[in-house]
């Protein structure tokens, strides 16, 4: 980590840090996740103070990955619609501050078949399940109701509020206003929250209107971190291989990807999945489609993108174990820690210090 990290909640950390962050006080609301794939959001709520109790997964090897790093109270490895159906929870989950979840959201991505998908069954990778994945979002909504945290988050590609698919966001709003929230609507790129990525992400968050709370206001204006801070000088990187070395060799500055110099070279943008990463530039979103950074390269020297490169673009732990998935796939699939610490901590300022003064039990003390 650099010397000195003007960001509230550094990006190159290690799970034997602790938690909350350095100088976050740990005032202990609890909150409870969905979709948790491999603990990204976790780990931002638990940077940002909270007691996170656990969630629910439906992959078993993911669900796994999250115990061994993050030793949950409570785990669910489950279809999140089977979980919805339970009615012998915990009663912390029916007390819960804050709700998290970030349903599947690749059939609102505006790089996917979007309207094409909306509807139909598809082959899932996590738990290996068919799903209709744009239901997601709802049966969520649905978990929200059955819950009735005083707070909630939903996140999803920005995709879900662009087009044709702005009709599912009135759709989440109308439901869960309906059913007694005060939604917002956020469009935030993680680039000016501490996160070396840009990775523009949407975030519907509610609390319970009997509370009439303000309207919460955030506004993120971090010191902007290029590739160039996340560059690993000691650990191993994968070489080029040939054909990928001929390209490389002939881009020029200014080239976003080896589709670019191949378009000099052969006259087709073949390989324009294959990124280049500049030491002076923010890095574009970590896809779980390229994962293990096969096609993330310095731009500066012939070599791939490592691990521990991986995990600070998407500010993971160094010290995070993932023996059975991939880490950039992970790393992908998940809300960086640090975009949902900069979330999570402004809803406690802002709104959950306010119910502690309503309802002084509202949150555990610990």
């Amino acid at each position: 980590m650099a010397k000195h990290d003007p960001h509230r909640f550094p990006f190159n950390w290690n799970l034997a840090d602790g938690f909350p962050a350095k100088g976050i006080e740990p005032h202990n609301c609890t909150v409870f996740g969905t979709f948790i794939c491999g603990g990204g959001s976790s780990m931002g709520y638990k940077l940002a103070g909270y007691h996170h109790l656990g969630g629910v997964e439906l992959d078993p090897k993911v669900a796994d990955t999250y115990d061994l790093n993050l030793h949950p109270e409570y785990l669910y490895k489950m279809d999140i619609r089977e979980f919805n159906k339970l009615d012998n929870l915990p009663p912390p989950i029916y007390s819960l501050d804050l709700l998290d979840g970030s349903p599947p959201c690749s059939t609102f991505s505006m790089v996917g078949s979007r309207e094409k998908a909306w509807g139909k069954e598809k082959h899932f990778a996590e738990g290996q399940k068919i799903q209709t994945l744009d239901d997601l979002v709802f049966i969520y909504c649905k978990t929200i109701v059955k819950l009735k945290p005083k707070c909630f988050l939903l996140e999803n590609v920005s995709g879900i509020i662009k087009g044709n698919a702005k009709s599912y966001s009135r759709r989440i709003v109308d439901f869960l206003s309906d059913n007694g929230y005060e939604v917002q609507v956020f469009c935030l790129n993680a680039a000016t929250m501490g996160v070396p990525q840009a990775r523009e992400r949407v975030f519907f968050i509610g609390h319970k209107k009997e509370y009439k709370l303000p309207r919460l206001v955030l506004t993120f204006n971090e010191e902007p971190i290029t590739f160039g801070a996340c560059i690993d000088t000691q650990g191993q990187h994968k070489s080029l291989n040939e054909r990928e070395l001929k390209i490389w060799r002939a881009r020029k500055y200014g080239d976003r990807d080896m589709g670019d110099t191949n378009r000099r070279l052969i006259g087709k943008d073949t390989s324009f999945t294959s990124i280049y990463l500049y030491r002076n530039r923010l890095v574009p979103t970590i896809t779980s489609t390229r994962a293990s950074g096969r096609f993330y390269f310095h731009f500066e020297n012939p070599q791939k993108i490592n691990e521990a490169e991986i995990r600070s673009i998407s500010t993971f732990p160094q010290d995070y174990q993932s023996p059975h998935k991939d880490i950039g796939w992970l790393c992908g699939m998940s809300v960086p820690p640090v975009m949902t610490a900069q979330i999570a901590y402004q809803i406690y300022k802002q709104w959950l210090t306010i119910i502690n003064n309503q309802n002084s039990s509202s949150c555990l003390k610990k």
